[in-house]
């Protein structure tokens, strides 16, 4: 990218504890398989033991999306008491409707066993443009009305001009993709307006994938191009004595753009790793150094998983 008045600088360090923004994902949890989950364990008791972990580091934002009805139920049982967390949940597309999309909504808080919760997100900024989407919008902001949550709000991709769709909406939060290897919001100044208007932002896909975990050779085809930009980042990473889980959570929960980050873990051990390496000071690093600037190539992967 260059030392240009848009290259991304490593941030000052955190005026408050980092894990006031560390926000977790349930995607992960592997809720909807049938198979156990790490170290062979039932997957609700992984499950269970990973809330608990968070609970304990007082994680402020859990987000509960992309599960079956009986996965849900079993959310439900799993969730600590009193519920610790702001609750962010997804809406169906509106396919069928604003109808459909309230009664499935409310279905979901039913068998969660919640009456509210912090926020409702539309789950593509795209559904917002269909036959449906300024009735979903309006019956969003109805069921806020409603008390059905807090804040409404929309998940993008850097290549759905966030900052038009906010303009267009002025929802309460964007959830947005961002990372050390994706950081094309971040230059761009996408993120720094809407949080400048007082939009909530959300960073998910902090970890790519796990693309910065994976050797060169190992990485998706469509990111070959790219092999030698990781190549070059874990070399930086490595120089800067730190690592690569340590690094993509320093870079994200340094940004002064970010409300909450969300992670996804599958297993306890993977969440004590994560709010170990998040509790440490970030690295001191050139991130820009490390950017992949190939938007074709991040876009044909779709990075929706945190």
């Amino acid at each position: 990218m260059g030392a240009d008045s848009c290259a991304v600088k490593s941030s000052p360090p955190f005026m408050t504890s980092p894990l006031s923004k560390l926000g977790l994902g349930s995607g992960q949890f592997g809720l909807d398989q049938t198979q156990p989950g790490a170290r062979s364990r039932p997957r609700d008791v992984e499950a269970r033991e990973i809330l608990q972990i968070a609970a304990r580091a007082q994680l402020p934002v859990f987000e509960i999306t992309g599960h079956s009805a009986h996965a849900e139920t079993v959310v439900s049982a799993i969730l600590p008491r009193p519920n610790p967390f702001r609750i962010t949940l997804s809406t169906v597309r509106p396919d069928r409707g604003p109808d459909h999309v309230e009664a499935e909504l409310r279905a979901q808080l039913r068998r969660l066993g919640l009456e509210s919760v912090d926020a409702i997100l539309a789950p593509a900024a795209s559904d917002l443009f269909g036959a449906h989407g300024l009735a979903l919008w309006d019956r969003m902001k109805a069921m806020r009305d409603a008390g059905l949550c807090k804040k409404i709000g929309m998940s993008v991709y850097a290549s759905d001009d966030p900052v038009r769709m906010a303009r267009r909406f002025r929802p309460d939060i964007v959830q947005a993709p961002a990372s050390l290897l994706d950081q094309r919001l971040l230059v761009d100044g996408t993120l720094a307006q809407l949080a400048g208007v007082g939009i909530e932002v959300h960073l998910r896909s902090i970890f790519l994938n796990g693309l910065l975990f994976l050797p060169p050779d190992r990485a998706p085809t469509h990111l070959k191009a790219a092999a030698s930009r990781i190549s070059r980042a874990r070399r930086l990473i490595a120089e800067g004595r730190s690592d690569p889980l340590q690094a993509a959570l320093g870079f994200a929960l340094s940004r002064p753009e970010a409300t909450a980050v969300l992670v996804g873990v599958t297993s306890a051990a993977e969440m004590s790793a994560v709010i170990a390496a998040a509790s440490s000071p970030p690295p001191d690093l050139d991130w820009d150094e490390m950017a992949i600037d190939d938007p074709a190539a991040l876009d044909s992967g779709q990075w929706a998983a945190a």
